[in-house]
């Protein structure tokens, strides 16, 4: 709660002139709070963010544009200015707010890879495709381009409400009197408060065409309205996937999202071929294009492509060298996938619709047909205005014609009144007496010059009366037919997309015969191993002749090996019982340290990898699940955990390639994790030992054979503070697990040594004073593999 500050109060006591101390209201925190930041959010939303169907133009953009046109007057054909100048007009006068956010609006306006429809004419450098930014606003200079004319030229026919500007200095107008829907010609980004719009561009001629099919036919519907509108039509061209029926969704909620990519054709040679394309998506860097696709190529995962070069001038062209095999469909397929030459456009028709108080517009979402309606609806309101205007102006001066005629008739009689007059007041007062006329047809009486008095100028007076009168006539006319009035709007959208026509950039498709991508396609097929390391580092190369001279940290080393083709999978069970498993070629090549595993997998908080099996099928045979089997099936591995529990599970659920997150074996319970994971045969024995010198062996077919993850079944029962520290399959005659005691003494556990005993037993007692420090890791080798891949 707000307190009274008495101290503050005294300043106001006695003061001279004062109007009495301030009244301070006490106002609950969370409503104030809740009302400010309401206010703060209208204000984001219908000063900054969101266009206006009406203009198309967010504030800062009509601002500019009106300072240019009224203040500035940069008109198409006049000499460009500093955009300093620019920013600084607009700052001062309408729009107080950063000259940096000021410029890069304007910038955005004169960009033709930004803009379908540029609206600023920019000299200098305003940026590039390429991802370039603009000089700064001393070095560039601009003026309006021709079509921002057909936004502003009906300003000053008191066709738009104004309001005064941020300081009441002057007054600037609510929306402009645009002549074509700016909205969906040159679209909309921005992220208000609670709502985000996102309109794309389409073709001027396009959108003109349809707002005359709906002027011809007001019950048109959504799809007869898309005969005309073919869908976005972006600066940087493209192709664009869709069916009519998609499209029509979209414009019909207002929401959606379309598919586009760059288009491309193939360019035969000797050396092998190339693909060059020739147009990308709309609003992707051409930079970032060219180093995503050089990265693929770098990284050997597209290995028809040799090489790409940016050849692009204001132009696209970018080229990918193939080799003489390569199949472009096939190398175009990948790059789709993996760069940006394909992209998700958003569509979100989220603007500022017009309300009953023209000084305010509300933030709505709206479907095509809608938008359109408002524009005309808009269109119809400022052309009733203009013609207005036109006929009040008109009817002004017919009446001062009107009043030169009279006088003309009788110019002598005229003449001598004006001469025997003692001053002006005089000669207007006898002048209206005489010949019945008000105070503006006797002050133009008074202010023509004499050269005017010729027959031949009152005979151009005349003429100009009667053509004026007959203007008057049609529009009035015009003014009493509705109908008169939307023909003449039709004629003037017909001519001003006669005027600024340009052809479409964008190809829309509605089927594509081509290749779908497989990503097996891509991979080339050879033998190699994977490395994987106790600190979870993990690499890939070609041959490992000395598994000792593999290059490692310091402190670290080998965990696990693998061999298999690049094609095959290699599956990484972790401690939390989660199996990562991705194909061997997106393990990277390399003869340094590797990469950490976090880096191709997303694990959690402590968790690591404790085993990987490689699952080439010359290795380990994982066949896919059967529909018909109802139990889980061979190959199996077996899972033991630091407390002691195990389960079995099949490897068949594994096989494929896992996303990020992977998939679960086993849930592990709190305090407890897996240590173990290893493949195992039907009757092969398991051992175990835990920490304080004991250790169990029992067949591994009494462990729990789960189809799904779950917590396992107790393998051996450990005393208090005791935890497991090793296990291993038995599956060999002559395998052991050696555990190391303190002071270095080793324990081999095999089947010679100790008998099978039943699981969930307390086991042997190796020794009572002591304990097991850990347990010898197996010898690695590398797998030998039967034939090349």
């Amino acid at each position: 709660m707000a307190r009274r500050r008495q101290n503050q109060l005294k300043l106001f006591e006695g003061g001279a002139g004062a109007a009495g101390p301030p009244v301070i209201d006490d106002a609950p925190l969370v409503q104030e709070a809740r009302r400010r930041y309401l206010h703060y959010a209208l204000s984001v939303i219908t000063s900054r963010a969101l266009p206006d169907v009406r203009d198309g133009l967010k504030p800062v953009q009509r601002r500019i544009l009106f300072t240019m046109y009224r203040e500035l007057r940069l008109r198409h054909d006049a000499k460009p200015r500093k955009c300093a100048a620019i920013v600084g007009d607009v700052m001062g006068k309408y729009h107080p707010h950063g000259d940096t956010a000021l410029y890069d609006a304007l910038v955005r306006l004169a960009q033709p890879f930004v803009m379908r429809a540029p609206l600023v004419e920019g000299h200098g450098n305003f940026g590039s495709p390429d991802g370039d930014a603009a000089a700064a606003m001393r070095y560039t200079e601009a003026r309006l381009q021709a079509l921002a004319d057909e936004l502003l030229r009906e300003l000053g026919q008191q066709t738009v409400a104004y309001r005064p500007s941020y300081d009441a200095m002057r007054f600037e107008p609510v929306v402009l009197p645009a002549r074509f829907p700016n909205l969906l010609v040159n679209g909309s980004q921005g992220i208000a408060v609670g709502m985000a719009t996102s309109i794309p561009p389409h073709n001027l001629g396009e959108v003109v065409k349809a707002c005359v099919a709906l002027i011809d036919d007001p019950e048109l519907s959504l799809r007869q309205l898309l005969r005309s509108i073919r869908g976005p039509d972006f600066p940087t061209g493209g192709e664009l996937l869709g069916t009519k029926g998609e499209l029509a969704a979209i414009y019909a909620c207002g929401q959606g999202t379309l598919k586009l990519r760059a288009t491309w054709r193939g360019v035969e040679s000797r050396r092998g071929g190339s693909i060059v394309i020739d147009t990308i998506p709309y609003g992707v860097e051409r930079g970032t294009i060219v180093k995503r696709v050089a990265d693929v190529i770098v990284a050997r995962k597209l290995p028809g492509a040799v090489d790409v070069r940016d050849e692009s001038t204001e132009e696209c062209r970018i080229v990918i060298e193939l080799k003489k095999d390569a199949d472009p469909q096939l190398v175009m397929a990948y790059l789709y996938k993996h760069t940006p030459l394909a992209s998700n456009v958003q569509v979100n028709l989220t603007c500022l619709v017009p309300t009953a108080n023209p000084d305010i517009a509300a933030p709505s979402r709206v479907d095509l047909l809608t938008l359109l309606r408002h524009f005309l609806a808009f269109r119809m309101e400022v052309v009733t205005k203009r013609l207005q205007y036109e006929l009040d102006e008109l009817l002004k001066r017919i009446h001062v014609l009107e009043g030169l005629e009279i006088v003309f008739d009788a110019l002598d009689e005229a003449i001598r009144i004006i001469r025997r007059a003692e001053g002006r007041q005089d000669a207007a007062g006898r002048l209206m007496k005489r010949f019945d006329l008000d105070q503006a047809q006797v002050d133009a009486i008074l202010e023509l010059r004499l050269y005017r008095l010729a027959q031949l100028e009152i005979l151009m007076i005349r003429k100009e009366l009667k053509d004026k009168r007959k203007d008057a006539a049609r529009i009035a006319q015009l003014l009493e037919s509705p109908a008169a009035r939307w023909k003449l709007i039709r004629a003037e959208l017909l001519e001003l997309a006669d005027t600024y026509r340009d052809p479409r950039r964008t190809r829309v498709r509605a089927e594509v015969d081509e290749p779908e991508y497989d990503a097996e396609a891509y991979i080339v097929q050879e033998d190699a191993v994977a490395l994987l390391t106790q600190q979870g580092w993990i690499k890939r190369q070609r041959e490992v002749k000395d598994l000792k001279a593999t290059r490692m940290r310091d402190g670290d080393s080998l965990l696990d090996v693998a061999a298999g083709s690049t094609k095959a999978c290699v599956a990484l069970f972790s401690n939390q019982g989660s199996c990562y498993v991705c194909r061997v070629i997106d393990i990277p090549a390399t003869s340094g340290y590797g990469v950490p595993v976090q880096k191709l997998f997303k694990l959690g908080d402590g968790e690591r990898i404790v085993a990987m099996l490689g699952l080439d099928s010359r290795v380990l045979d994982v066949p896919e699940a059967s529909e018909e089997a109802t139990e889980p099936e061979a190959p199996f591995a077996l899972a033991v955990t630091r407390r002691g529990l195990t389960l079995r599970f099949s490897l068949r659920g594994h096989r494929d390639p896992s996303t990020r997150s992977g998939r679960k074996f086993m849930r592990v319970g709190k305090n407890d994790e897996v240590l173990y994971v290893g493949v195992c045969d039907p009757g092969d024995p398991v051992a175990c030992v835990t920490q304080q010198g004991r250790a169990v062996i029992c067949d591994s077919d009494e462990i729990a054979l789960l189809s799904g993850p779950g917590k396992g079944v107790i393998l051996i029962r450990l005393q208090e503070n005791d935890a497991v520290i090793g296990a291993r399959v038995l599956g060999q005659e002559d395998a052991a697990l050696v555990a190391l005691r303190e002071g270095g003494k080793a324990y081999k556990i095999t089947t010679r040594r100790y008998q099978t005993a039943a699981r969930a037993g307390k086991g042997y007692v190796l020794f009572k004073r002591g304990s097991f420090v850990a347990v010898q890791a197996p010898e690695l080798v590398v797998p030998q593999l039967e034939e090349p891949a």
